[in-house]
């Protein structure tokens, strides 16, 4: 996983040029105009998804992973927790579905990082993650997930 914020995603470069148009993207788009929902960025490959929220306590939620796709999460506005450990013998709690990609674990997070505005979070298949968490009261959180496929 890494942590950083946008004026650093140059940094990253080097992971490819997926990461490239990814970083790209959240620069060069103003999210004020840009409503929720999915905006393909190269097909498949690469995509975002703009959601809008309040943030939610720990209670009930369960850490996620994915298998085809890497998140890079980027806060657009408001602030939130994600919980994090790393992905070794855990069992999951939902099975993974390969439509969403998605699988779901019971254990709780090792450790809480908090993203605020301009900050992005890149978990990678071995990250689970557990984001949306309220750092103290619920806020109205933007954000945009861009999905960037592995080995697609």
């Amino acid at each position: 996983m890494i942590l950083d914020t946008l004026q650093n995603a140059h940094l990253y470069y080097g992971l490819g040029p997926r990461f490239i148009k990814a970083f790209e993207y959240l620069a060069n788009t103003d999210f004020d105009k840009v409503e929720k929902g999915r905006y393909e960025i190269e097909g498949t490959n690469i995509f975002a998804i703009v959601n809008e929220y309040d943030t939610i306590d720990t209670e009930g939620e369960q850490m996620e992973s994915h298998r085809k796709y890497i998140d890079v999460q980027y806060i657009v506005k408001g602030e939130e927790l994600i919980g994090h450990d790393f992905l070794q013998q855990q069992i999951p709690s939902k099975a993974y579905e390969a439509e969403t990609d998605f699988m779901l674990f019971a254990e709780k997070p090792l450790f809480f990082s908090k993203l605020n505005q301009g900050n992005f979070a890149v978990f990678f298949p071995t990250d689970l993650h557990m984001p949306n968490i309220r750092v103290g009261t619920p806020v109205s959180v933007k954000k945009v997930v861009i999905k960037i496929g592995v080995g697609i």
